[in-house]
């Protein structure tokens, strides 16, 4: 390694997918499959076995062939989607922050919500939390990767407002996301019994422009909502 590498962190290590043959997996699919969907975002594809894989398959039902946008910022996870997808055109994967470090909740506002909301992140020590929150910081500040990373893809591809976006990133950039994406026609929330989609969650279900089309409780719970009218 040279002097100037950055060092190893637990971001880069690869891990099992999550969403994987469950309801929230055929409900993705079922959404990429939709007539009328040509830009899909997925915020936090991992090594893409997961929640990609579902993206793809409902894409390749889908006589408009959508276009998939997927945002890794591990390095290592990022190598593994590309190499995974590479024989698919319409899968564009992005080293990229979805959203600046300036974006991130501070450590009081986290250490609140982990006193006063019951929430399936009591159950990890807010220490614990608070030290996501610092390696995640860490890791956009040494590999330089803070920046409106959903902004630019955008940009970069003349996309107005994304048909379909999965929320399923960092645990603390949800609601930062949210505010990048509304509007689109479908919202989907993965962890929405921890602070990541928490208030997205709840956003979403008092907001009249949207339905709830689906939600469970598995794992740390997810929604999908569809905009009303669509």
């Amino acid at each position: 390694m040279s002097d100037s590498a950055p060092p190893a962190s637990e971001l880069d290590r690869l891990i099992p997918p999550e969403i994987k043959g469950d309801r929230f997996y055929r409900a993705i699919a079922d959404v990429a499959a939709t007539p009328g969907v040509r830009e899909i975002l997925e915020i936090g594809s991992s090594s893409g076995a997961g929640s990609t894989e579902a993206w793809v398959l409902g894409a390749l039902r889908n006589p408009e062939r959508p276009r998939l946008h997927c945002i890794e910022v591990s390095e290592a996870r990022h190598a593994a989607l590309v190499e995974r997808w590479r024989e698919h055109p319409f899968v564009h994967c992005y080293r990229v922050s979805s959203v600046p470090a300036e974006s991130f909740p501070s450590e009081e506002e986290v250490a609140r919500f982990h006193g006063d909301v019951r929430s399936k992140l009591r159950r990890v020590p807010l220490d614990t939390v608070l030290g996501w929150l610092r390696l995640d910081l860490e890791y956009l500040r040494v590999h330089g990767l803070s920046g409106h990373g959903i902004r630019e893809i955008k940009a970069e591809n003349g996309i107005e407002t994304f048909d379909a976006v999965l929320i399923d990133g960092s645990e603390f950039t949800g609601r930062a996301e949210l505010d990048e994406v509304y509007g689109a026609r479908f919202l989907l929330l993965d962890d929405t019994r921890t602070f990541k989609n928490w208030d997205n969650a709840r956003r979403l279900e008092r907001d009249p422009a949207y339905r709830l089309v689906r939600k469970g409780r598995r794992r740390n719970g997810f929604a999908v909502f569809e905009r009303a009218g669509a």
